[in-house]
């Protein structure tokens, strides 16, 4: 693992229909879904160390402290930001932020990661998950 804190990541997002809380169940409203924020955040999480793991390496999410602050109607824009701000092991703790186009902050928190090999944690869903029959 070639890992270090301060590594970065960002993406801009418009959000559309799909992305609003009546779209994804989670609200009444036709504005961005907690949800779909949170899906963006792990993306830039993933991105941002993606070219610091071994091959056949990966991250999985663990813990989400997010503060959804400001609303995002329909057509609009964010900038979600991540940074590695933490790393101990496998473990790795981001700072997220998103922005609005005036960049305003609509949202920020914590991530935390742990880094896993992906074929042995796939084969232990194979023996633990799934249906008892």
């Amino acid at each position: 693992m070639n890992l270090r804190p301060g590594l970065t990541a960002s993406a801009s997002f418009d959000v559309t229909d799909a992305d609003t809380a009546i779209a994804l169940g989670s609200g009444l409203v036709p504005v961005l879904a907690t949800p779909r924020l949170l899906a963006w955040y792990e993306a830039v999480t993933i991105q941002a160390v993606a070219a610091g793991l071994d091959e056949g390496r990966t991250s999985v999410g663990s813990r989400v402290q997010l503060d959804h602050l400001r609303a995002t109607p329909v057509g609009g824009r964010l900038t979600v930001n991540a940074q590695l701000i933490h790393l101990d092991g496998r473990l790795l703790r981001f700072e997220v932020t998103a922005l609005d186009e005036s960049a305003a902050v609509v949202a920020h928190g914590q991530i935390t990661r742990v880094v896993v090999d992906r074929e042995r944690f796939l084969a232990r869903l194979g023996s633990s998950g799934g249906s008892p029959h």
